[in-house]
Order: C-alpha cells, then sequence, then structure tokens
C-alpha cells in the first residue's frame, strides 16, 4: 500500500510514522485508518523494526480525533460495526514493537487511540489533552476506558466530564503520568528518537517480549498474569539465557532522569 495520510520511513531499526494531515490538524478519516491496519501488519512482521516512533506534522495539532466533516465508514448494521481504534492502535494488531509517541499541540478524542496504547509518551511543552465528546452531547466510552489503564481515574473522569470546558497541560499530564517527559516543540522529535535510539540497541526479542508480557497482564488476574511473564521470560530468549554477555560487554553509562 502507498501511504498519503502517514509517512512511513525505517532507519537503523527504528520505525518512524507519521501523521500527515496538518490541513484537518491531523485528524483520522477512513483512508487513515485503513493505512495505519496495513501499516501496523507491515511493522508486525518486519524484524528489521525494533521500535517504533509516532509523531505528527503541523503546527497546531498532534490529532484532533476523528475527522467530523469526513467521517468513518462504520456500517449499517449496528452490531457489526467495529471501533476505529481497532485499525488504529498498535496493541490491537499485536505489535509489540515498542512505541514511543511525541505529541505536540492539541491532541484530542481519538487521539488517545494512539496515546492509550503507546509505551512511552513524550510532548512538547505546548502540548494540551482534552476530550470533547460530551460538549457535543456525545458519550465519552472508548478512549477514556483504555486511558483509566494510565492513569488515575479520577483524573480520566475530569478530562472526559468537562470536555471543551478545560484542557490538561503538558505540565499536568506529566504530573498525573500521561506522559514521562516535557520538551521545547524544537526538541520533541529529536528527543523521541534518541529514546527509540537507546531501545533499538537492546536484544529485540527481550524487548518485545517485555512489551508483550506487560500489556496482556492488563487483561488478567494477578496470578495468571505472574505464571504467564514466568513463561515469557523463558520463551522471551531465542535459547532460554541472556542474549548478552555481561562478562564482555561494557555497561552503558546510566542517566539519572
Amino acid at each position: 500500500m502507498t501511504y498519503e495520510t502517514i509517512i512511513y520511513e525505517l532507519e537503523d531499526h527504528i520505525g518512524t510514522v507519521t501523521l500527515n494531515r496538518p490541513e484537518a490538524m491531523n485528524s483520522f478519516n477512513q483512508q487513515m485508518c485503513d493505512e495505519f491496519e496495513d501499516l501496523w501488519k507491515r511493522v508486525r512482521v518486519d524484524d528489521d523494526v525494533h521500535v517504533v516512533v509516532l509523531r505528527a506534522v503541523g503546527e497546531r495539532a498532534f490529532c484532533t480525533g476523528v475527522d467530523v466533516k469526513e467521517g468513518i465508514d462504520l456500517g449499517d448494521n449496528l452490531w457489526s460495526q467495529e471501533d476505529p481504534g481497532v485499525k488504529l492502535s498498535p496493541k490491537h494488531n499485536r505489535v509489540w514493537k515498542p512505541v514511543v509517541c511525541a505529541v505536540q499541540g492539541m491532541a484530542a478524542g481519538g487521539a488517545f487511540y494512539w496515546i492509550n496504547e503507546s509505551d512511552i509518551v513524550i510532548c512538547a511543552d505546548d502540548a494540551m489533552f482534552f476530550d470533547p465528546h460530551v460538549t457535543y452531547g456525545m458519550t465519552s466510552a472508548l478512549e477514556p476506558i483504555g486511558l483509566a489503564r494510565r492513569i488515575p481515574l479520577g483524573e480520566v473522569l475530569r478530562w472526559a466530564l468537562l470536555g471543551l470546558d478545560e484542557r490538561m497541560s503538558a505540565r499536568r499530564a506529566l504530573e498525573i503520568g500521561l506522559v514521562s517527559e516535557v520538551v521545547t516543540r524544537d526538541e520533541l522529535w529529536k528527543r523521541a528518537l534518541e529514546i527509540a535510539a537507546v531501545i533499538a540497541a537492546k536484544p529485540a526479542a527481550a524487548v518485545q517480549g517485555t512489551v508483550r508480557a506487560i500489556w496482556e497482564s492488563l487483561d488478567m488476574t494477578r496470578s495468571a498474569a505472574l505464571s504467564n511473564g514466568l513463561s515469557y521470560t523463558q520463551l522471551g530468549n531465542p535459547i532460554g539465557i541472556p542474549q548478552v554477555d555481561r562478562a564482555t560487554t561494557k555497561r552503558p553509562e546510566w542517566k539519572l532522569r
């Protein structure tokens, strides 16, 4: 598939995905949903991809959710309709390559299909997070349900219920753990690539096994998750032993965040 709403580049084991509809504030239409469905399949099976950076072009927004002018084709049969997030979200598509998400400007509503399922989220100091659904008389359900697995429930409810009357700042997003780092706009893409490069240099099997074990645990009881995780510590290494020889490997210089 040739992509038009997104740009995909692969270099040094880092797959960079850039939302490319700045004229529509990177809102997603049916074409973008279809392109992401193809992209995630491509990323999942390509062993040359160790990590993904997700970012967006444009000054005003990372993404403002669904394109309200074009809409999404959900089909006429209510019982056959599918959440568009199924196509957009990496974990829905069983992508266990880590996703580093870099957010600038507005991130609204459906943008959280990506934010909720990213492994590391950073943002620019001008980032604003909000959910317009209830303001327009629509139930907010899918995005806040996903968000409730990342941040405290009270913060989710405030974000969803205040709608367009309040926007969460980058500072507040950092305080509640929605993002792990705030940088200037000029540094955003560079910093996301720096984080991705550190991950890409690590043994891919161990990284992907770690991502899968942690995300799958969210749907399990604690005891089931621990049992499942134990098996992954064995399966996650090709021959059941560490892939790095600690005795001969120079340790990297650690950084205090």
